[in-house]
């Protein structure tokens, strides 16, 4: 699978959103999870990491990992959902429509707590979270970690 340079995170969470309705912080973790398993499925080796979804980093924050682009989109809604796209999301790339539905169906099930808990155990996360404390800056998450932990998994 090559990189689409059309998709985003914005893309990525309006393709999540055409499948219901979804709060800030559920959007969050499932871009997260399409972003990391996209890198460690696509990519042999943690040293040449060229096949990512989008360019955006993802920051390791107190409630789990965050693209600030969607943080910034989204923050007026609070806790409350974003309602669902109407709108068939789709990319020319099939490949992705179908990895995208894939991650849909295993991590969609969940709740945006549930999945925060999930990206709490996860060594990616906690790496980038040593060390400090609510008030300080926010990390941004490494790929080489990413890739590590999820393609050992």
């Amino acid at each position: 699978m090559i990189k689409d340079y059309e998709i985003d995170s914005e893309k990525i969470a309006d393709f999540f959103l055409s499948k219901s309705a979804l709060t800030p912080k559920k959007i969050q973790k499932l871009v997260y999870y399409a972003y990391s398993w996209f890198i460690a499925i696509n990519n042999e080796n943690a040293d040449n990491l060229d096949n990512i979804l989008f360019d955006e980093i993802p920051e390791a924050w107190l409630h789990g990992p965050v693209f600030p682009s969607l943080y910034s989109k989204f923050k007026s809604y609070n806790w409350q959902e974003v309602p669902k796209i109407d709108k068939k999301i789709e990319f020319e790339n099939k490949d992705v429509m179908s990895f995208l539905n894939d991650i849909w169906d295993k991590f969609g099930i969940y709740s945006a707590d549930e999945l925060e808990y999930m990206t709490h155990q996860e060594l990616p996360w906690i790496n980038a979270r040593k060390k400090i404390t609510a008030d300080e800056p926010n990390q941004k998450i490494s790929l080489k970690d990413i890739f590590n932990y999820y393609n050992d998994l």
